[in-house]
């Protein structure tokens, strides 16, 4: 049997895994020791597994996710999220939407210090979704925007997903961060765009609330600009080359602290809370990137990467119809399992892609970015959806149907920055010689 049919054969065990309910990690390491030892030897495999989970747990360069994660968690434990909100709802709660439109400059504000997409979605679901109740918001619009300004944090810095892109691919991550900033805010305003046309067609959708005084607007902002300072200081660090990645986690996540200690809103239950998540979510994120790399190199001595490549070179195709290609097969692969696994799996394979076809690695981590925000909140597994759904007790359909009007936005901003890479690249250029 040859490389290319054992390769298949694993591909095909993997989704039977999936399918099983085994941890996702677990599957992919289960998948690549058994292809492993189907090539080369049992001993071979179970020296692979030893050496690549290892390798992994041991890195200096993977504690950036726990540190950017505990970031997050602080903030989202500290009452940070609550006072973007406030502010952000005394600027625009009193037009039409306007509570949803605030939700999504909250988040977007929020984004710049938690880079968990799940944990935002939770944050706003208890914050955002009881004040637009009051007003009679109907819960389709809420409960959609909610999960869907989640997203933001895999593309706004500092984004978890990217640090796990720069981090599998070899790429700047300070570069990454600088590179997802334009797309990110093109984003949150086709969400802003979305509710507007929305709740104009249908006011009673979003009615309005009330008018706050331009004093208490000014007032408001002194959390934003606190917010500001801590992403000035993490993002500028790591552009500076004051910090290393690890340090600049390490810096944001003892500045959230200070932050919400000052205010008063930490305390000793917050804190261990907090901890806990992380520490929760950073095993899940390594055992993820443990199981790739077994996966990975089994992929690689079968030379699936290469495999995939002489095909799509054997489509003449241009480069942009490859490309769809390639965030169809991100999408549906997507659909199957989590999408952060997913990219996880098949970035190895498709990067050499990319780069042959002669774009750049950023440009591509954004891209990915983007598509996996579309797949956090698209059927079947939409997480934001099920965190939002089991927060507010919501039915998931009538959270779908919040969800759908802005998949059009999302895919209208996916297909712009396909054609036009200089929007995701020009800071990098600009501030650190891309």
């Amino acid at each position: 049997m040859g490389y290319g049919e054992i390769g298949a054969l694993v591909i095909g065990l993997l989704f039977v895994l999936f399918l099983m309910g085994l941890e996702i990690g677990f599957a992919m390491a289960l998948a690549g020791f058994i292809g492993f030892a189907a090539i080369v030897n049992v001993e071979a495999a179970f020296n692979l597994v030893a050496k690549d989970i290892f390798s992994v747990f041991t890195s200096y360069s993977l504690t950036v996710i726990p540190l950017f994660v505990l970031m997050g968690q602080l903030g989202a434990s500290g009452g940070v999220a609550r006072n973007l909100y406030n502010a952000a709802f005394k600027f625009v709660g009193h037009i039409p939407g306007g509570l949803a439109i605030g939700t999504v400059a909250a988040a977007t504000a929020f984004k710049a210090i938690c880079g968990s997409s799940p944990a935002t979605a939770a944050t706003f679901a208890t914050i955002a979704i009881p004040e637009m109740d009051r007003y009679k918001y109907d819960r389709r619009l809420s409960c959609g925007t909610v999960a869907t300004v989640g997203t933001l944090g895999i593309l706004i810095p500092p984004s978890v997903v990217l640090i796990i892109y720069g981090v599998l691919t070899e790429t700047s991550i300070g570069k990454l961060f600088l590179a997802g900033i334009i797309p990110g805010l093109l984003l949150a305003f086709s969400f802003a765009v979305t509710l507007f046309i929305w709740c104009r067609l249908n006011p009673a959708l979003g009615p309005k609330g009330e008018r706050s005084t331009w004093g208490e607007r000014f007032k408001s902002l002194l959390p934003v600009i606190s917010v500001a300072v801590i992403f000035l200081l993490v993002v500028g660090g790591l552009m500076q080359g004051f910090f290393t990645p690890a340090e600049a986690g390490s810096v944001g996540s003892f500045a959230v602290l200070l932050l919400t200690l000052s205010k008063r809103e930490m305390n000793l239950k917050k804190f261990v809370r907090a901890v806990k998540d992380t520490l929760r979510i950073a095993c899940m994120v390594l055992s993820l990137i443990a199981g790739a790399t077994i996966l990975g190199h089994f992929f690689l001595i079968t030379r699936t990467p290469f495999i995939v490549a002489a095909w799509l070179e054997s489509l003449n195709a241009p480069g942009l119809v490859i490309m769809l290609i390639i965030v169809m097969v991100y999408l549906i692969g997507g659909s199957f399992i989590e999408d952060l696994a997913f990219l996880i799996l098949a970035t190895p394979i498709f990067l050499p892609v990319v780069l042959k076809m002669g774009y750049d690695p950023i440009w591509f981590g954004i891209i990915i970015s983007v598509v996996t925000m579309i797949g956090i909140i698209l059927p079947p597994v939409a997480i934001n959806a099920f965190v939002v759904a089991g927060v507010t007790g919501t039915p998931i359909g009538t959270i779908y149907k919040g969800i759908y009007p802005y998949l059009v936005g999302m895919a209208l901003c996916l297909l712009i920055l396909l054609l036009f890479p200089e929007i995701s690249l020009w800071l990098p250029r600009r501030f650190m010689g891309l």
